[in-house]
Parts: C-alpha cells; sequence; structure tokens
C-alpha cells in the first residue's frame, strides 16, 4: 500500500533516532576521553574491575547469553529490567548490544509509544515505554511480546467494505479475499499473501484499500542494502509489508495476512549466532 510507506517510514525512522542508546558510547574505542570510552580501555586490561564498577550491567549480560541460548522463535520471551542499572552501566549495555538494523514504534492504548531497537545481535531487544528510562528493558525473543499484543489486542476483527468509489477497477475481490483470509487465520497457519505490485491496481485502488484496512499500532523498518517496512494494518492478523530499493523506490508491495510477518522475527540459528558472539563479546571484556 504506497499510501502507508510514508507513515511506517515516519514512525519507525523517528523511534530509530530518539531511541536511547547512547549512540557515542557504540564508537567509544575509537573516541575521546569520555567515561565510559575510559572504562571500556581500563577493562580491556582489567575485566575484574569493569565487573566490579558494573555488576548489574554484568549480570543482566550474563542472564541474556544464557537466555538467549536456549531461545527458541515459538517460544514466550525473556525480559530484564534496566530500572537499577546507573547511567554508567546503561551506557555499557549499550556498547555491548550495539544498534541493528531493526527498529520500530507501538502505539499503547493509553497514547504513549513503545520504542524497539534490536541490537546487533539478532534475537535481543531493547524497550522503551514512554520516555522514562524505568521503564526500559532488554527482551530475548523473535520479536517484542508488546509488538504481538498490540496486533492482537488495538486492531478490529472484521473488515467493512464499504462501496468503491468511481474509478476503482480490482479493490473490492482484493479486499473480499483479505477478509475471508483474516477470518479463518489462525496461529500456527501459513501467512497469505497479496502481491499488490503484480496486480493491475489504480491509485484509486490503492487508496480505498489503505482507507478500508487502516493504520495499525505497529510500524517496524528494517534497514539494510535497501529497507522494509512492516506495519500492522487496523484489521486483526492484516499486515502491509513493503521493499525499497537503495534509492527507496518501492520495488515489493504486500499485503500478508497471518501473525508477524517472517521477515520481522528472528530465527532459532539466529539465536544460536548471537549467543555465541554475546559469550565472545563478554569474554572480551570481563577476562
Amino acid at each position: 500500500m504506497k499510501t502507508a510507506a510514508s507513515v511506517v517510514s515516519e514512525g519507525a525512522e523517528q523511534a530509530a533516532s530518539d531511541f536511547p542508546l547512547d549512540a557515542e558510547s557504540l564508537g567509544v574505542i575509537h573516541s575521546g576521553p569520555t567515561a565510559v570510552g575510559a572504562l571500556t580501555k581500563r577493562a580491556w586490561r582489567d575485566g575484574d574491575e569493569l565487573a566490579r564498577i558494573c555488576p548489574n550491567a554484568t549480570g543482566l549480560l550474563s542472564n541474556a547469553a544464557a537466555a538467549v541460548g536456549g531461545q527458541k522463535s515459538g517460544a514466550r520471551t525473556q525480559l530484564y529490567s534496566l530500572a537499577n542499572l546507573s547511567d554508567l552501566e546503561r551506557k555499557l549495555i549499550s556498547e555491548v548490544l550495539g544498534e541493528g538494523e531493526v527498529a520500530g514504534v507501538v502505539a499503547l492504548p493509553d497514547g504513549s509509544l513503545a520504542q524497539i531497537r534490536e541490537a546487533v545481535l539478532a534475537g535481543i531487544w531493547r524497550v522503551r515505554i514512554g520516555s522514562e528510562p524505568a521503564h526500559e528493558y532488554v527482551e530475548i525473543g523473535a520479536i517484542p511480546q508488546i509488538v504481538r499484543r498490540a496486533a492482537t489486542d488495538l486492531t478490529s476483527t472484521d473488515l467493512v467494505i464499504g462501496s468503491a468509489p468511481d474509478g476503482a477497477m480490482n479493490v473490492l475481490p482484493v479486499l473480499a479475499e483479505i477478509r475471508e483470509r483474516a477470518r479463518a487465520w489462525r496461529p500456527g497457519m501459513r501467512a497469505h499473501v497479496v502481491n499488490l505490485t503484480l496486480m493491475p491496481m489504480s491509485a484509486v485502488d490503492l487508496a480505498f484499500l489503505q482507507q478500508s484496512v487502516g493504520n495499525g499500532p505497529v510500524q517496524l523498518i528494517f534497514r539494510g542494502y535497501g529497507s522494509c517496512r512492516v506495519q500492522a494494518t487496523g484489521i486483526r492478523n492484516v499486515w502491509s509489508v513493503q521493499f525499497f530499493n537503495s534509492m527507496d523506490n518501492i520495488i515489493l508491495d504486500t499485503l500478508e495476512v497471518g501473525g508477524v510477518p517472517i521477515v520481522a522475527l528472528a530465527a532459532d540459528e539466529d539465536f544460536e549466532d548471537s549467543a555465541e558472539r554475546l559469550h565472545e563479546i563478554i569474554k572480551a571484556y570481563f577476562t
């Protein structure tokens, strides 16, 4: 849905820029003499000192490494609050986890936003609810649980199809297909993909399609060579999934009926790789 692209871009990209991951500390080894930079440089010589200064961060990282090693894509996620960490410990967590290619926002019933950022280690996420540091945590799982809850609890169970406007070509049968598939879908079933790129859809069709399904509470963006933008629609189990090239031109536009699209989920092999890498990072810092 072309008209949804700007909504996803503005929301998720803003979350990526606003999320407090202390970008300065991510390249701290190459930076000036900040407190974290000095601490990190000492850590390479004395891991015991780092563990002494940052005991809560040390424990959190150890627990996260153990958790991600045993995590499965379909299992319940595991959460680790950052509420009891000092500012220095938060910066250390930011430095170790880094910033991955996935960011997003989830709109909550009280009007606040949850901001999401995946670490450089797939399957490890930073989540902040609102603006309070006390409401920030690390979550291990395929996708933060708040994404699934919002997409289920804050969307409509029924797609109402109105009269097509003048100039519409094929939008009514597409909407009927989406409504039927969304009503029938159950957890465990395969997702059904409607490829809008290959369909003869007019601008009127696309606008009416967007108007009918609406925008939902979840927006995610994946950055790489190009980008993938995933948005929950206002209809339960219906997602907009769009792929863009490096020039930000859309190359694939789809509606996906099912659970959270697989492109957004960490897989079992991701957890295994992240556990191995996190153990290596911890060893480098603390031994």
